[in-house]
């Protein structure tokens, strides 16, 4: 991966209203074929101090804010770290991809711990995600005929295949399409504009790289050696460390008692 991040972008995400445990890039940056127009998509996990958490006036779960800097267009979502954390723990592909993304802009021994619980949480039906999710892209590229979701289509089920394989996370579709000759092609025209067209002569290898893709994809799923359910370990000590993290966290609320409560 050739990807560069701006230099402003751990001051672009900390600068949400909360403390970050972690910032990464996400989107094309991540998948490998990033356009010089391509949005910056940063991703992160923040935590609510605890008396925006237990009492009636409780703090947004989800933080959003986009912008321009530096001509880029960026876009920010932050999930409050129980949030993030119930979403790893649902088979969620979306945000493993963003806890584990090799891009990294800010960090924290929070960050490093969750990474660390993540291969006990990834279990063979991560494969529903991914199916899911290129079902959805392939049914956009059959109606606007872009490149864009016809790459993303071939790197949810390449990413898909390699975990169920391996039990590893790989999101970067050169290195996952590297024996399919026209990949590199795709890639190129993709870092030349955002919204391209699709080369002509690639509509005929999607249109049967796709389905057999979608197929080897479910095969690897129900031969996969990862497990049904996430450990129960792991589960565990994910729950500590949302505890943990939360209560850590100074509290500014102010507790009067009632008149005449003493």
């Amino acid at each position: 991966m050739t990807t560069v991040v701006p230099e402003w972008a751990a001051d672009a995400a900390t600068a949400l209203p909360y403390p970050l445990l972690f910032a990464t890039v996400s989107g094309a940056h991540l998948y490998g074929f990033a356009s010089v127009d391509s949005d910056l998509d940063l991703r992160a996990s923040h935590v609510l101090p605890p008396h925006e958490v237990v009492g009636l006036r409780t703090g947004p779960d989800t933080v959003e804010h986009s912008g321009v800097r530096d001509g880029v267009e960026l876009d920010i979502v932050s999930h409050d770290l129980l949030k993030f954390a119930k979403l790893l723990n649902s088979r969620n592909g979306y945000v493993l991809e963003q806890l584990m993304s090799p891009l990294v802009v800010v960090t924290t021994d929070v960050h490093a711990a969750l990474k660390s619980l993540a291969p006990g949480l990834i279990t063979s039906h991560h494969a529903h995600h991914y199916l899911g999710f290129a079902a959805t892209q392939d049914r956009l590229y059959h109606r606007i005929g872009q490149l864009k979701p016809a790459l993303y289509t071939l790197r949810v089920l390449l990413t898909g295949i390699h975990l169920m394989r391996t039990g590893e996370l790989e999101c970067d579709l050169g290195v996952l399409g590297e024996k399919i000759a026209y990949v590199p092609e795709l890639i190129a025209a993709k870092r030349e504009a955002e919204h391209g067209p699709l080369p002509a002569r690639a509509a005929a290898h999607l249109a049967a790289d796709v389905p057999a893709l979608r197929a080897e994809l479910e095969q690897a799923r129900d031969d996969s050696s990862l497990p049904a359910c996430a450990d129960p370990a792991a589960v565990a000590q994910l729950h500590d460390l949302v505890v943990r993290t939360r209560l850590a966290q100074p509290s500014t609320a102010t507790l009067s008692s009632p008149s005449g409560v003493s």
